[in-house]
C-alpha cells in the first residue's frame, strides 16, 4: 500500500456537516483626526463621498472572503449589512458588518473581511487629506448558529447595533416538562452504556426543557406502549421522547408502539428528520423516526445513534414549542 502523500494545509471537512442559520456582527475603528473627520462628515473629501464607497466596499469585502483567505470556505450569502457610525468625540468611524447565511460553517470570517474592506476603504479615500490614520479595534461582537449556540463578545454589544440583531430565544424550550425513554435491549440489560438517552436528556435541559423522566426499555412492543401511555396519560409531560428502535430490524418497534397508542400523527416531523440526517448519511432514509400526539402529550421518535441527537435537536429547535402548544391544543401564539 502507498505512503499517503502529506498535504501542508486543507480546509476543513464539514461534509458531515448539517447545515444551519449562521449570523456574525463583527466592528471597528478608523480614527481620522480632526480635519478629515469634518471632510468625510460632509462629503468634501477628494475623491467623493467616502461613507457610500466604504459601505459598499464593506458588501464586496464579505462576499469576497474566500478568496483572500485561503482556507476558509465559499459560501452562499444571504444577508450582508454594513453601517457606518460617525463617532465626533473621537473623531472616528465605527464600521459594523452582519453577515447571514444557511450554510455548515459560520460566517464570523465574512463580517470580519466586511470590516477590514470597508476600513481600509476610509483610509484609502481620506489619506489624501490626513497621513495620520489608525485602524483599530477589529473584533467580532457576536456569532450565532451550529452546535454551539450564540456567542456574545464578553465586553458586549454596542448599544447603537443592538438592534440589528433579531431577538433570540437561546432556551426556547423553556416551560416545557418531558421525558426520555431509551429502546434498546442492550441497555436495558445493562449489556452496554446507555448513551442516547442521557445525551438527548442533556440536550432538552440545555434547550431550556425540563427533564422529569429518564428510562430505559428493552424493544418488546407493548411494553414501550403501555410504558409511554402511562407517560401521556399521567398529565405530567408536554413532551415524550424516544431514542433507538426506529430501524428496520425485527426488533425496532418503537414506531408500531407509537403509532399503536396514538390516534395523530404528525409526518412531517419525521421527513425534516430523515431529510437532515440524509444529507450526509444516505443510510437516515431508513430510519423511521415519527411523531405523534396522544392525550395532549407530543411523542417523538429518534434513531439510537448519541451522533443523531444534536442534529436532531438542530432540526426540531425551530418548531418544536408549538408542536408542543398546538398538541396541548392551545391556538394562536404562531409567529412566523
Amino acid at each position: 500500500m502507498p505512503d499517503v502523500l502529506p498535504a501542508a494545509f486543507h480546509m476543513a471537512d464539514v461534509g458531515g456537516k448539517s447545515p444551519s442559520n449562521r449570523r456574525a456582527l463583527a466592528m471597528g475603528r478608523i480614527f481620522v483626526g480632526a480635519g478629515a473627520f469634518t471632510h468625510i462628515k460632509e462629503g468634501t473629501l477628494p475623491k467623493g463621498d467616502v461613507l457610500k464607497i466604504a459601505e459598499i466596499a464593506g458588501i464586496t469585502g464579505a462576499k469576497a472572503t474566500a478568496t483572500l483567505i485561503p482556507l476558509c470556505h465559499p459560501l452562499p450569502l444571504d444577508h450582508v449589512m454594513v453601517y457606518l457610525d460617525l463617532e465626533p468625540q473621537t473623531h472616528s468611524v465605527a464600521v459594523y458588518c452582519l453577515v447571514a447565511a444557511f450554510a455548515k460553517t459560520g460566517v464570523e470570517m465574512e463580517a470580519l473581511a466586511g470590516v477590514n474592506g470597508a476600513l481600509l476603504t476610509l483610509y484609502d479615500l481620506t489619506k489624501p487629506v490626513e497621513p495620520d490614520l489608525t485602524i483599530s479595534d477589529v473584533h467580532l461582537l457576536v456569532k450565532e448558529g451550529g452546535k454551539k449556540g450564540r456567542w456574545v463578545c464578553p465586553q458586549g454589544v454596542p448599544e447603537r447595533v443592538a438592534g440589528l440583531l433579531p431577538q433570540t430565544n437561546e432556551r426556547p424550550f423553556e416551560g416545557i416538562k418531558a421525558a426520555v425513554v431509551t429502546l434498546s435491549d442492550r441497555a436495558s440489560s445493562g449489556e452496554y452504556e446507555d448513551r442516547s438517552g442521557p445525551k438527548l436528556k442533556a440536550a432538552l435541559e440545555f434547550l431550556g426543557a425540563t427533564v422529569l423522566a429518564a428510562d430505559i426499555l428493552p424493544d418488546d412492543e407493548p411494553r414501550i406502549a403501555a410504558h409511554l401511555s402511562a407517560l401521556a396519560d399521567s398529565g405530567n409531560y408536554d413532551l415524550i421522547i424516544t431514542t433507538g428502535g426506529t430501524g428496520l430490524t425485527p426488533r425496532d418497534v418503537a414506531p408500531e408502539a407509537i403509532a399503536k397508542i396514538c390516534g395523530k400523527t404528525a409526518p412531517g416531523i419525521g421527513e425534516a428528520l430523515r431529510a437532515a440526517g440524509a444529507r450526509h448519511l444516505p443510510h437516515a432514509w431508513l430510519s423511521r423516526s415519527l411523531a405523534a400526539v396522544r392525550a395532549k402529550t407530543l411523542l417523538i421518535a429518534l434513531p439510537g445513534s448519541p451522533n443523531a441527537i444534536d442534529e436532531s435537536m438542530d432540526v426540531l429547535k425551530p418548531f418544536l414549542r408549538h408542536a408542543v402548544r398546538l398538541a396541548k391544543g392551545e391556538k394562536g401564539r404562531h409567529r412566523p
